[in-house]
């Protein structure tokens, strides 16, 4: 079965699965104002030409899946055009689809799954700059595994930002979750400290804020090293992840953060908050194609209850489920 019928398996079987639900009332802004363009194109284009490549060209930069993407994305849907023979514009819906789904996974086999421990506790190192929500995803990320079952700590690390630390020791008492930060004190040694308190207490996740500044590279890569060396000393393969936080209502500013992240410290996973709050939902494809750094979680609004491991598929039936109820 095609990805194109396995949609439109999946708009007739919506309203059971709550997961769809989510990433369709979730990626709406982005939906109405890309596949609405997308149809007007095949009305305006019966037959595929140069013009119609032009005018798609536009509405998926528009969308914010990024120049390089969109070109590689062009390059790829017109050699398939060529090789099938195609000529009409709404069949091409379906290579589109199809094509923007291989884009995301090609010969690759993401995962959005955390890497977990084989023994003790797993250990998740949160960055990203501030104001992209990353307290509050801690939040949210903890409370998820809490409510699994899981035993959960957050180590308040980010002893820069005023406040940070009171502020995720409130998250952690609202989720009733083991909580360790002391301020003003070196980031590394409260974290040493706190992972001392993690594997006394036999906790099952642990989850490390840390000063969200990218200003100064230079500083926070040397305290990013510091950290992993410590980490690493305490519980050997640690950190098992080290996920970034990206506010998606920032765009393309957020490819580049991704970016300069990488080149400071090993990002395994990203964590895109507000994807609900932008039109331009296209970002997700243009952050794995332009940093090959898969999304392993998105953020849909400000419930605890908002934030998803990332699904490709459920997000692709969130882009284009309107074009594909037209078909």
């Amino acid at each position: 079965m095609g990805l194109f019928d396995k949609l439109k398996k999946m708009v007739s079987k919506k309203d059971e699965d709550e997961k769809l639900e989510t990433y369709d009332k979730g990626l709406k802004k982005t939906r109405e104002e890309f596949v609405s363009k997308l149809n007007l194109l095949g009305i305006k284009y019966t037959k595929v030409n140069e013009e119609y490549f032009e005018e798609l060209e536009d509405i998926l930069i528009m969308a914010d899946i990024g120049v390089n993407t969109v070109f590689k994305f062009l390059d790829r849907l017109k050699s398939r055009v060529k090789k099938e023979n195609i000529t009409d514009t709404k069949f091409l819906n379906e290579v589109i689809v199809d094509e923007l789904f291989i884009i995301y996974v090609e010969n690759e086999s993401l995962s959005d799954k955390i890497n977990e421990a084989d023994s003790g506790p797993t250990v998740i190192l949160m960055v990203g700059v501030n104001g992209v929500g990353k307290t509050t995803t801690i939040a949210k990320l903890a409370n998820k595994y809490q409510k699994m079952g899981k035993k959960v700590m957050m180590i308040g690390a980010d002893t820069f930002r005023a406040g940070a630390i009171p502020q995720l020791k409130s998250w952690a008492d609202k989720i009733d979750c083991l909580f360790y930060g002391v301020e003003n004190n070196d980031p590394s040694s409260v974290i040493y400290d706190g992972l001392k308190k993690a594997k006394e207490e036999n906790v099952d996740y642990v989850f490390i804020d840390t000063a969200g500044r990218l200003q100064n590279k230079v500083n926070l890569m040397k305290e990013l090293e510091k950290m992993n060396k410590v980490i690493t000393s305490f519980i050997p393969n640690a950190p098992h992840e080290t996920l970034l936080v990206i506010d998606a209502t920032t765009g393309q500013n957020g490819i580049l953060q991704a970016k300069s992240f990488a080149l400071i410290t090993n990002i395994t996973g990203i964590v895109l908050t507000k994807l609900d709050g932008t039109a331009k939902g296209g970002i997700v494809l243009a952050i794995k194609e332009e940093t090959n750094i898969p999304v392993k979680f998105v953020g849909f609004g400000e419930k605890m209850e908002d934030l998803d491991a990332f699904d490709i598929e459920n997000y692709i039936y969130g882009l284009f489920k309107d074009m594909i109820k037209h078909e």
